[in-house]
């Protein structure tokens, strides 16, 4: 992938989750790289801020297109937009968000929203964005799954399989690209705890986990980037995070639900139910 693009017809770049943390970076990073962007993301105010910061400093166009991609209506209007992009090179599938609740327990909406936002939504914007890259021979696709994929647990149950659902996805998808010879690829980026806005979503504090396995969104996006010039379908920032799934795939799986069922949130919720 070229680091610079200087034509006068510059590629695009879709982020969806754009208007922090590791889309935000993207954004950034993509711009650049010379590349027009297609922002989207719930929070308008923030996705205009971000794009009147990268049409000045990097002399691209980015468009905004705010969205809340759980909602039909919103997916297919962000559908419609990329159906006309003939310059779509590039797609980040970033939005996302969890939970901290047993399943049982959670609010079937929020459920339900988080299936339609990280799978549904991946699935048809994925879909959208192939058919014209594979047309053209070249594009990236970036899904943003997590570590989270490799395991499974008590109190994040949905989070841990549709990100493991996108991990595999893109797994499919990279190896029909390679059986169709196509020249587009496709990456599942999973990364580890980031210094972003999701945790303080959920009320957790960063005081939970050593400051050595946080790290930088712009560090993640750096990965990604590289691991899209070389064509590699998974990356896993981070050497810590690297060493962590590689265990994770030895681990005999019983012993990783008895683990499962001593985290600190299974220890809380055990003595909620019992007061």
């Amino acid at each position: 992938m070229e680091k610079k693009r200087t034509h006068l017809q510059r590629p695009l770049a879709a982020i969806t989750g754009a208007s922090s943390g590791i889309g935000a970076d993207f954004a950034r990073s993509l711009a650049q790289r010379g590349y027009d962007l297609l922002l989207i993301a719930r929070r308008a105010d923030r996705l205009k801020l971000l794009a009147d910061e990268l049409s000045q400093s990097h002399a691209i166009t980015a468009e905004i297109l705010p969205a809340d991609l759980a909602i039909e209506a919103d997916l297919e209007c962000v559908e419609q937009r990329l159906q006309k992009a003939e310059l779509l090179e590039f797609l980040v599938n970033n939005a996302g968000f969890g939970t901290r609740q047993f399943f049982y327990q959670a609010d079937l909406q929020e459920q339900d929203r988080m299936h339609r936002l990280h799978v549904i939504a991946t699935m048809r914007l994925c879909r959208i964005a192939l058919s014209g890259m594979v047309a053209r021979d070249r594009g990236w696709v970036v899904n943003v799954s997590s570590v989270a994929g490799f395991i499974q647990g008590p109190f994040n149950v949905s989070y841990c399989a549709t990100k493991a659902w996108m991990s595999s996805f893109s797994e499919g998808l990279a190896l029909e690209m390679r059986s169709a010879r196509k020249n587009v690829c496709i990456q599942a980026l999973c990364p580890g705890f980031t210094k972003t806005e999701f945790h303080a979503s959920m009320g957790l504090s960063r005081d939970f986990l050593s400051d050595n396995w946080w790290m930088e969104s712009a560090f993640v996006v750096e990965s990604s980037l590289r691991g899209c010039d070389k064509n590699q379908w998974l990356v896993v920032p981070g050497w810590r995070y690297k060493m962590l799934v590689g265990l994770l795939k030895i681990i005999p799986r019983a012993l990783l639900h008895r683990f499962a069922q001593h985290t600190p949130n299974v220890r809380r919720a055990k003595v909620q139910n019992v007061t």
